[in-house]
């Protein structure tokens, strides 16, 4: 599950992706096959991080379980 990371707030992506031009038509990240194709990863998981990505927007995103 993605969620947006803000400094104070953890937010779902559907408060954020529907209004962003790189959402897919549902208005979600694109999300296909594990990789963020409206984003760029910047930080890998290990030690129970979560991989964090960061957005066309500027928002970041971390893929959570």
């Amino acid at each position: 599950m993605l969620v947006i990371l803000t400094d104070e707030q953890v937010l779902p992506v559907k408060q954020v992706c529907p209004g962003c031009l790189m959402a897919d038509r549902g208005g979600s990240p694109r999300w296909q096959r594990g990789k963020l194709g409206c984003g760029r990863l910047i930080e890998k998981s290990g030690d129970n991080k979560p991989r964090v990505y960061e957005c066309q927007m500027g928002f970041h995103l971390a893929d959570i379980n």
